[in-house]
């Protein structure tokens, strides 16, 4: 008897699965959070250049928002943001990912992070409840908020938000508070995405201005990344100095290579970077 048919997933049983073993490593949560923000930004911006999306873009930057007291991770955008239609049919179907579609129609303009859909729910790995509030980039489109518990029941409402762009608000777990924690947030994002192309600011920090005699200290947004790590620049506007700054932004307190190699590789496969060789410690021991 030969048999034939379709496999059937239980969407009560989705959750639980994701929240346990959609990942190796819990904290990857936040590098895919922040990869969908990295993939919305770019989205607007490659709209912009077609003249599809209007207005002014504004700083397009990535903030993550930790707060103690209400044991919450803010992961905020200012992207491309969702309407109702768009928030039912991305979020509400598992493994349905946008980033492949957009991909389809602007393959040779935007170089998406995601592809496959399931990143966003690694959310429910740290917290009890998640809310995404969003306004689609469209004229006259209104902002929705999306709440789910970590089951199958979910919310979608009208919101207040003025700016374009997404919030993704993370309540966290119990067991998960150390997220709303800033130390714990930007050892992460130093993990994680340090090198992404666009802004990322977690809160404030202090900073020194000189002028003249006079030395004030001022508040700056503290971005974590470096959107311009130097195997995107031509070898010829670097210098040894260069080299040697980035390699200690990656190794703090290591002493100097020994020497290294800027690559540019375009065929048989596009490749960027620099190879750096660190100094060898041998020791040597003499027998008398």
């Amino acid at each position: 008897m030969i048999q034939s048919g379709k496999i059937s997933v239980q969407t009560e049983n989705i959750f639980p699965i994701i929240k346990k073993f959609l990942y190796s490593e819990q904290e990857i949560f936040l590098r895919e959070l922040v990869s969908n923000a990295m993939d919305a930004t770019t989205k607007i911006k490659t709209l912009s250049s077609r003249g599809e999306a209007k207005g002014e873009l504004g700083q397009l930057m990535i903030e993550i928002i930790p707060n103690k007291e209400a044991k919450t991770l803010t992961i905020r955008d200012r992207g491309l943001g969702m309407d109702a239609e768009e928030v039912n049919k991305y979020l509400n179907q598992v493994a349905f990912s946008s980033a492949q579609e957009f991909l389809d129609k602007y393959k040779d303009e935007a170089n998406i992070i995601g592809h496959f859909g399931l990143g966003f729910y690694s959310a429910f790995m740290v917290a009890d409840k998640v809310e995404v509030i969003t306004k689609s980039y469209k004229e006259n489109a209104e902002a929705v908020k999306w709440t789910c518990t970590g089951d199958t029941e979910f919310t979608i409402e009208s919101a207040e938000k003025s700016d374009r762009g997404t919030d993704i608000i993370l309540h966290l777990s119990e067991d998960c508070l150390d997220y709303a924690e800033s130390y714990k947030v930007e050892g992460l994002l130093e993990k994680f995405c340090k090198f992404l192309p666009f802004p990322i600011k977690l809160g404030t920090k202090k900073e020194k201005q000189k002028d003249g005699d006079v030395e004030t200290e001022i508040e700056v947004d503290n971005i974590i990344n470096n959107t311009n790590p130097i195997w995107k620049k031509n070898p010829t506007e670097l210098t040894d100095d260069d080299y040697k700054k980035f390699y200690q932004e990656l190794y703090p307190f290591s002493s100097e290579p020994l020497f290294w190699i800027h690559l540019n590789i375009d065929y048989p496969f596009n490749l960027t970077g620099v190879l750096y060789f660190p100094k060898s410690k041998i020791n040597l021991r003499f027998k008398k």
